[in-house]
């Protein structure tokens, strides 16, 4: 199943992107599910609550959610270039590869993907943030290991900003189970917040 986050509705973006005046930022988030609201109300995830932190701490910004639920980083690749022209994000958030481990994809193809996305946002002017993901351990210890450390090795080699895993205090906290929905892979309502604070920790660095 596929949830698509409408991007903007009226003008287009190109027009809300020169509305938003030159000291305003524009935020692009380009994930999969954990980053849709999957299973979630509408306007209670931690996109839409990364909109009301920068409301309440009155930075100017704008966030656009291109997040789609089961979305790889292949499929992040294959339609980054138009969100790119589309919007012309000052910063653009990678919340992708969590699909490519549960589907068993190969790591280099992850993390090329990764390295892609990177680039081509930074030809484009956009700071880039990589949202981190870790798997269970029943993946196997080095697996998880590899997987875990690509995201680190994309953001150095790139420069590009890091947060380590998304799902800290949440996946790996003492009420874990309580913080999922019944799939065991989607966070509740309630985790959206401990996500946020993870993006935000080094989001708010490069908005400054």
């Amino acid at each position: 199943m596929g949830l698509y986050i409408p991007l903007l509705a009226g003008p287009s973006w190109a027009q809300a992107a020169k509305a938003t005046g030159a000291g305003g930022a524009r935020i692009l988030v380009v994930g999969d599910s954990l980053s849709a609201e999957y299973g979630l109300k509408r306007g209670t995830g931690w996109v839409a609550l990364l909109e009301q932190r920068l409301a309440e701490q009155k930075i100017a910004a704008e966030v656009r959610n291109a997040s789609i639920s089961g979305d790889t980083t292949s499929g992040g690749r294959a339609r980054l270039a138009p969100l790119l022209k589309n919007y012309q994000p000052t910063h653009v958030v990678l919340e992708l590869g969590g699909n490519d481990a549960l589907r068993g994809l190969p790591l280099k193809n992850t993390a090329d993907n990764l390295a892609a996305m990177t680039q081509s946002a930074q030809q484009a002017g956009a700071k880039v943030l990589i949202v981190g993901m870790q798997m269970p351990p029943n993946y196997g210890a080095d697996y998880g290991r590899q997987f875990s450390m690509l995201f680190a090795e994309v953001a150095r080699e790139h420069k590009a900003g890091l947060v380590p895993f998304l799902l800290k205090g949440v996946a790996d906290g003492p009420d874990a189970a309580a913080l999922f929905q019944a799939d065991r892979i989607h966070p509740r309502e309630e985790a959206q917040a401990a996500m946020l604070d993870n993006v935000w920790a080094e989001l708010r660095k490069q908005l400054r």
